[in-house]
């Protein structure tokens, strides 16, 4: 089926990006600075990480109306501070915004550049992203992402895995949702995907989570390629 796909979006937290050590490298000198050496930094990645969906769930049912991740993030930080014991306010809009735009500097997986270098040759390849335009562009800058494109919940207005987040990146695309493919690490984005019709590639990232990772270790659906990473990915679709 893959001679008919024109391009290939990607989940990036996790995906296409270590968020957790990322969040975790810089959450360590943040909290030491304020003498709370005593939190774990991967903990509060995780705990920072966690309100994620919730977040976003409050866009997807209506009950507020599209926000960017930038501003989420930032007040789902505000939330995890004062869950420590920390105000926020007495922090100040300077640092607490530096360690927000920590989600702008996130490292890639070690062979994801390359691999997406390699799929580049063939495809159209974009985020799909439940991040930011400036979020994606930014990472992506930093990182060397060859990124033909910077798409997801922004240009969508909407959250995945609402099927608008798909149909309408294919609508931006100027293709069909059978000729684009969504590769992501986690099974639940790509039966989303599946539903609204686009092609479906699974990279697992068994570190995503740490040591401790439980879910999204292997494919647990027939999903039309899975693949051991990118490189493994381009590989298998000929690239």
């Amino acid at each position: 089926m893959f001679e008919h796909v024109k391009a290939l979006v990607f989940d990036v937290f996790g995906t296409v990006v270590d968020w957790r050590e990322g969040i975790a490298r810089e959450a360590g000198p943040f909290l030491a600075r304020l003498g709370r050496a005593d939190i774990d930094a991967h903990a509060f990645a995780d705990a920072w990480r966690a309100r994620y969906q919730p977040a976003m769930e409050e866009i997807r049912s209506g009950r507020r109306g599209f926000t960017r991740l930038d501003t989420l993030h930032r007040e789902n930080l505000e939330q995890v501070l004062q869950a420590h014991g920390i105000a926020p306010a007495q922090i100040g809009e300077a640092a607490l915004d530096e360690l927000n735009h920590a989600w702008h500097r996130l490292d890639p997986w070690p062979e994801a550049v390359a691999g997406l270098t390699r799929l580049k040759r063939r495809f159209i390849i974009a985020p799909l992203s439940n991040g930011n335009i400036a979020l994606m562009t930014n990472m992506a800058k930093r990182a060397g992402i060859p990124w033909d494109a910077i798409l997801g919940a922004e240009v969508a207005q909407a959250y995945k895995p609402d099927p608008p987040a798909y149909l309408r990146t294919a609508e931006v695309l100027g293709i069909r949702p059978a000729e684009l493919c969504l590769v992501a690490a986690h099974n639940g984005d790509l039966k989303a995907a599946r539903a609204a019709g686009l092609a479906t590639a699974f990279v697992p990232r068994p570190a995503e989570h740490g040591p401790g990772q439980r879910k999204d270790l292997e494919a647990e659906e027939a999903w039309d390629v899975v693949a051991r990473d990118f490189q493994d990915l381009a590989h298998r679709l000929g690239v």
